[in-house]
Formats: structure tokens, sequence, C-alpha cells
């Protein structure tokens, strides 16, 4: 077996679900599972079991879709990614445009008595204590991390924490880190600290000049053949749709607001 099928065997393994040839199949990041739950039992253009949903960083999937994974849609939580498989002709030409926008919050522990404004230079060091990590998700690649990174660099806080941050595979994990107790602040979407409100709180926000405004953009996939893809998209705009990303903290970008 050449690498390449190697490669895109070991990652097809991995994908948490098991997808039908009739089957609807969605890469979608992992901050969006809440929601796209909901909605996805909800909606009405398939019956729910025949749409299967991978969640994970939207690095992780973009990187399988690449290898040939056989998606029907793909919603990224930035830019990049859904730009890199642009970039490789793997989008459906015209089907491409902004869905959301979310923010990054500092989180603690429900029971922590921790207590902080975010502002240039404040001492984020000091509120971890002398052992305690920053949970973020990868910040070289994953959009949660990159955008915690951007917003702590522009703070001029990121040096006096780099050494101390746990990175995780995805936002969902840096949450989990947080929510068991394991590290006593993390940075994540508000959409994610909202997800577990028993188990985390919000400290504060990161104000939204301090990094890339964080925008999802969705597509359908160049190779799709699923005869449902562009309506079951479509109906992530639908005033039900609408309703649960909102009360799960994402903002609606209207479509004449998308931009590539």
């Amino acid at each position: 077996m050449r690498r390449p099928a190697i490669l895109l065997a070991i990652l097809l393994a991995a994908m948490p679900l098991t997808a039908k040839a009739q089957d609807l199949l969605v890469f979608a990041a992992a901050s969006m599972k809440t929601a796209l739950d909901e909605i996805n039992a909800a909606q009405t253009v398939l019956p729910p079991a025949q749409v299967k949903i991978s969640y994970a960083a939207s690095s992780a999937l973009a990187r399988q879709i690449e290898a040939g994974a056989p998606a029907d849609l793909f919603v990224s939580a930035d830019l990049d990614w859904m730009d890199y498989l642009d970039q490789r002709k793997l989008l459906k030409p015209g089907t491409r445009s902004i869905l959301l926008g979310n923010r990054i919050v500092l989180i603690a522990p429900a029971d922590s008595k921790a207590s902080v404004k975010i502002a240039p230079a404040f001492d984020l060091a000091g509120l971890l204590g002398r052992d305690g990590k920053l949970a973020m998700a990868d910040v070289a690649a994953v959009p949660a991390g990159k955008y915690g990174r951007a917003a702590l660099e522009a703070l001029q806080v990121w040096p006096s924490v780099q050494a101390r941050v746990a990175q995780a595979e995805n936002v969902r994990a840096a949450l989990a880190l947080v929510a068991r107790g394991e590290a006593p602040l993390g940075i994540v979407y508000a959409t994610d600290a909202a997800a577990d409100a028993k188990a985390v709180r919000v400290l504060d926000a990161f104000p939204a000049n301090t990094h890339p405004p964080i925008l999802y953009p969705a597509a359908q996939l160049n190779d799709s053949k699923h005869p449902q893809a562009a309506a079951w998209l479509a109906a992530l705009r639908s005033p039900a749709a609408k309703a649960v990303f909102e009360k799960n903290g994402f903002t609606m970008i209207a479509p004449h607001a998308a931009t590539n």
C-alpha cells in the first residue's frame, strides 16, 4: 500500500463515526457540537439518523479532507483552514459563505474564587499560581488556540505564560481540562463555556480588537455527491437553526455580509 493510502486509512479509522453510503457526512469544528447536534435533531431535510457529524479541530478535519475523507460539508472555526481547502480546489464553487461569529473568553472551574479584568499586561501568570497550567487548544494549528495566542500577544502577556500552556487537541478538550479541575484557567470560545456552565465560569471576555475576527465559514466539498447536501447546508440559515445558534452564544452572519 502506498504511503498516501496508508495515511488515509489511518485518518478514516480515527473518525468518530460510521457513515453508510447514503448518509450525509458533515465535518464541523468541535466548538459547534452542542448547537449542531440540536439543530440536526430538529431539521427536516433528512432524518437525523442519516446525518453523521464528525467533530474535531478544524485543522484535523481539513487535513482529513485533503487526504480524501469522503465528507460532504465542512464548517471551520476560522478562515485559514477553509482557505487551505479552497486553495487546493476541494470546495464546490459558489457554496462557501461565512455562517457564524464567536468570542473567546478566559474561564476557571465553577468553584474558583479567581477574578480578573482582561487588560494590557494583566497578571495572568499570577492568576495561575505557582504550578497552574493554562488550558488552550493547540496554539499553532487549532483556531481557538491561535485566537487565544494572538490575544495574549496583543495584550503583552504571552511571554509570561507561554511555558505554562497545556495544549489540547481541540477547544472542547481544553474546556474539559478546566471543567475537571486539572487546569485553573483556560481560553475557550464563549459558546464552549456556555455549553458547560455548571462546571466552568467565565472570568472575562477578550476584547475583539486583540485577535482576528472569529468567523465560521461553511461550504460543500467538491467531491460531494449527496443530493441533499446543499439543502442541509442552506437549512443552517433557517430561523429555527438561527435561534439555536444564538441560544448557544454564536452570532449569525447574514449571507450578504459573508465574504470568502
